[in-house]
Parts: C-alpha cells; structure tokens; sequence
C-alpha cells in the first residue's frame, strides 16, 4: 500500500471524534498510555480495548472491538504486528473510517484488506505526533 499523505492524515485527524486505542495500558509509563492521555487532551472521546483490563484512564475498558458498543473512527493500534489481522477484521465489521497501525508497526496484507473496505490506513505513525504536527502546532 503506498503511504498516507499528509493531506489524508490530516483529515483523518480532523473528522474523528472516537478512537478505540486498541492495547491500552494501564500503566502511565507504556507509549499507548501516553498517546491517549494526550488525544484526550486533545479532545478526542477514547474508550480503550484491552482483554486484560476492566478500566484503563478511568474509562471503561473493553475486551475486544466488537465488545465496544459505539461507533469507533479510528482504530488506534498498539499490538504486534502478528496480531493486526483479527483487528482489521473487527474495525471492518464495526464500520470504522481509519486503522492506524502505531510506530514501528506495519501489516501490508492486513491494510489492503482494510482499504478494499474502505477505511483508511496509517502505518507506522503515532496519533499522537502526527496531530501535533499536523493540527496542533499550525498557526492559527
């Protein structure tokens, strides 16, 4: 899949309100903790999937993606790669607009199977500093 534009990104960013960060941790010193503490701050809704846990944030934590039980736009994920797959599958069926693999995290037969559907796909990129560079730091 050729890469994400700016433009796109952008946009992505733009039009979410909800992003599932999916492999929340709990613990305040994991890079998906940090990521979402700052979309929050940034005025995005998160609800976090994690099968480990009950509550990360202090908001209510989900096992799985086709256990949240509202619309999601972006899929924000934080797992191994191996394991990208089942979550694409889940965003699809959700009806999720973007799969965002996080850094250093890339799946090309999962992210065509995501755009055949219609979503949009980032790889190997962090939410976190793509909005500040993007929306956060642009002069008004």
């Amino acid at each position: 899949m050729p890469d994400t534009t700016d433009s796109e990104i952008e946009r992505v960013l733009q039009e979410a309100k909800t992003i599932a960060v999916v492999g929340l941790s709990p613990n305040p010193n994991r890079p998906s903790f940090g990521v979402a503490n700052y979309l929050a701050g940034a005025g995005y809704r998160i609800i976090p999937v994690n099968p480990g846990q009950d509550e990360v944030m202090g908001l209510t934590c989900y096992p799985s993606l086709d256990e949240v039980p509202d619309p999601v736009d972006i899929v924000d994920i934080f797992l191994k790669p191996e394991r990208i797959p089942e979550v694409v599958d889940a965003a699809i069926r959700k009806g999720a607009k973007c799969i965002w693999m996080q850094l250093g995290i890339e799946h090309e037969e999962a992210a065509k199977k995501a755009g055949k559907a219609g979503l949009t796909v980032v790889m190997d990129h962090c939410t976190k500093i793509e909005h500040i560079r993007l929306i956060a730091d642009r002069d008004p």
